[in-house]
């Protein structure tokens, strides 16, 4: 598969994963499907249509209407599965999963249009954690930027990772992978072990 067909497959699972976070959160607060839906179109191209605005490209979804069909389609598989996915954390590691994905995603898009690596790397980021608060601030919970928790930080290692590997020359798909496990690695021990980034200290 060219760069093209793999970039397209990939961004297409970057968007049902932060789809699935949209609907699991729409989900939590007991909403109806048409809010379900909302939510898991506006968290799956919300961080791509930023990238893109910036990037000064057309938005990826506009002319390809396959991108909000997977955002319905989730949204509606995950309200036919009924509290199953609401409970337990099954938001918090799909999400993980998404910002994984994206964080490469978004450099990589910003890479195919001449950006230099560091720019490459915000759009990585933006692209990761944008979606995400968007969800959260229709679902009306604390925002991911404001929680201690690491996730940013696992967004800028995994663009960084894929930047890198990119220019030391690895072709897209071994950079996609030590980019996107690098991410989930350490945001999933955030996860899992509850690690955060000191704070800053007023009194000190």
């Amino acid at each position: 598969m060219g760069l093209p067909g793999l970039f397209s497959l990939l961004d297409y699972g970057g968007v049902a994963v932060f789809a699935a976070t949209g609907a699991l959160a729409a989900a939590r607060k007991g909403q109806t499907l048409v809010t379900f839906a909302f939510f898991a179109a506006v968290t799956g191209v919300g961080g791509g249509t930023l990238r893109d605005r910036l990037l000064g490209v057309p938005v990826f979804w506009v002319n390809d209407p396959g991108y909000i069909s997977v955002s319905l389609a989730v949204a509606g598989l995950i309200w036919a599965m009924g509290g199953r996915f609401a409970a337990g954390r099954a938001l918090v590691w799909l999400d993980a999963a998404g910002l994984a994905a994206y964080a490469c995603l978004g450099a990589a898009k910003a890479a195919s249009t001449g950006a230099p690596p560091l720019i490459c790397i915000v759009m990585g980021v933006l692209s990761a954690s944008f979606g995400g608060v968007v969800r959260d601030v229709l679902a009306g919970q604390p925002s991911i930027l404001l929680n201690r928790e690491i996730y940013i930080s696992a967004a800028a290692l995994g663009a960084f990772a894929y930047v890198a590997a990119r220019l030391i020359g690895l072709p897209l798909d071994a950079a996609f992978i030590i980019g996107a496990a690098s991410a989930f690695g350490l945001r999933g021990g955030a996860i899992a072990f509850k690690w955060s980034l000191p704070v800053f200290d007023a009194k000190a």
